[in-house]
């Protein structure tokens, strides 16, 4: 018998990192070939992780909900073959822990290559320095430490002692995230560390901020990835807010006057979503600018329009990916609403459906909201947010006044790309837009 590992797959283009929300299998079942034996979360997808060998489960290495980067370790297995010294986990695991070199991704851009877009991809001279690290690795667990390729890199760049390092893995094992949050002012003097502990056992605890009555519980995957992404865009993207009102009201005539029909030939219903959503694609070909994104000082000017939709659940917000959004009309964009929908709501969205993504349209008016302040989709541009429609007493240009549909458009924008007077263009050509939806041939 020989023991194997098994490392956490790329899970797409751009992603680095992911935690193991669900195991399917625990030590001592039998797994074949293929068979899923855990659920990864990462960038708000789940995805079923498959066995790459058939046998039996050793050991599972790491902790529900942490995270963890690319290729890492995840579990041993125990697989039928010639006869081997027989392998610790330690060692077992430092046999997988030399990450795959890639070839590097090239995306087209207009000022600059994005390269981080794809994720940290290693030059054969990090790749070089990967080898180093493993090198070490293997001379730190036979002095009974194990600190994986990821963490002994992290802290020799940063200069940390791993020893002072607090860790929150399996058995106490040191994670990268350890690493990356630990900071110097949490590494004293061995002096003042024994003082510390001293001073740290008369302290007493801090009373609890309730009486006890409410709920604690830690968040799942896809709520941390949210939480993750929304602190990453509010602390890096300068946002700047804007809003007009667009008048819909032959929108309105338009959608209502088909809707049953439409609902009869295609077998979906037919919303604003989609003529909202077409309004901005037509109002990007004119504006490009928007099409946007700010990466390591570098400005990339996207050549596909991705339209990122936001679908919400019971539980979690999702913003799967139209990808060249430009291609389709009214009724092609609603199927392709439709569809990612569907598949956010059946947990069956794959990670290449949520990514690419170049500005974002979210609904929030399907539930009622007439003013909002979206958060920017990082490390999109812009995101805009569409409004419920109202029938309110407005001017006409006449000086009198008459009853129309009425909505709101609010736009959030990256101020280090983009300018009022950009946004304001861009949101005056959506709202022109709108206007045209009058006749069926616009639907089709």
């Amino acid at each position: 018998m020989a023991i194997k590992t098994i490392t956490l797959p790329g899970l797409g283009e751009s992603v680095t990192e992911a935690s193991i929300s669900n195991w399917l299998v625990k030590p001592g079942d039998i797994v074949e070939r293929y068979q899923p034996i855990a659920e990864a979360t990462s960038d708000k997808v789940t995805t079923d992780i498959p066995s790459d060998f058939a046998g039996i489960v050793k050991e599972l290495l790491v902790e529900l909900d942490t995270d963890i980067a690319i290729h890492e370790p995840i579990m041993t297995i125990e697989v039928e073959g010639t006869e081997v010294k027989e392998a610790t986990t330690s060692e077992a695991t430092e046999t997988a822990m030399i990450p795959e070199e890639k070839p590097a991704v090239q995306q087209e851009t207009v000022e600059a290559p994005l390269a981080s877009m794809s994720g940290a991809i290693a030059s054969n001279e990090e790749a070089n320095k990967e080898i180093d690290v493993f090198s070490e690795t293997k001379k730190m667990s036979t002095e009974g430490m194990r600190y994986s390729p990821a963490v002994l890199k992290i802290s020799q760049e940063r200069g940390i002692d791993l020893s002072q390092v607090k860790g929150t893995g399996r058995n106490g094992r040191i994670t990268r995230k350890d690493v990356l949050n630990f900071t110097p002012s949490e590494q004293p003097a061995a002096a003042e560390n024994q003082q510390l502990i001293a001073e740290e056992k008369t302290v007493e605890a801090p009373a609890p901020l309730s009486p006890g009555n409410d709920t604690v519980v830690k968040p799942d995957g896809v709520r941390k990835a949210i939480a993750k992404r929304m602190v990453q865009s509010v602390n890096e993207i300068p946002h700047a807010w804007l809003m007009v009102e667009a008048d819909v009201t032959e929108l309105v005539k338009l959608r209502n006057a088909h809707k049953d029909e439409f609902k009869k030939q295609e077998g979906i219903s037919l919303s604003f979503y989609p003529f909202f959503i077409k309004a901005v694609v037509q109002a990007l070909k004119k504006h490009p600018k928007m099409n946007a994104s700010w990466v390591d000082n570098e400005i990339t000017y996207f050549k596909d329009i991705n339209i990122s939709v936001a679908v919400a659940t019971d539980e979690h917000l999702f913003v799967p990916v139209i990808k060249n959004a430009d291609e389709y009309s009214v009724m092609g964009i609603a199927k392709e609403v439709n569809r990612l929908a569907q598949a956010a709501r059946n947990h069956t969205l794959k990670p290449e459906q949520m990514q690419g993504g170049t500005i974002t349209v979210n609904n929030t008016g399907s539930f009622g909201s007439v003013m909002s302040q979206g958060i920017i989709n990082y490390p999109q541009a812009a995101i805009l947010q569409i409004e419920s429609i109202n029938k309110r007493v407005v001017p006409t240009d006449d000086g009198g006044f008459k009853f129309a549909d009425m909505i709101n458009l609010c736009l959030s924008i990256d101020h280090r790309i983009l300018d009022g007077l950009a946004a304001g263009r861009f949101l005056a050509d959506v709202k022109e837009n709108l206007k045209q939806f009058k006749n069926e041939s616009d639907i089709y």
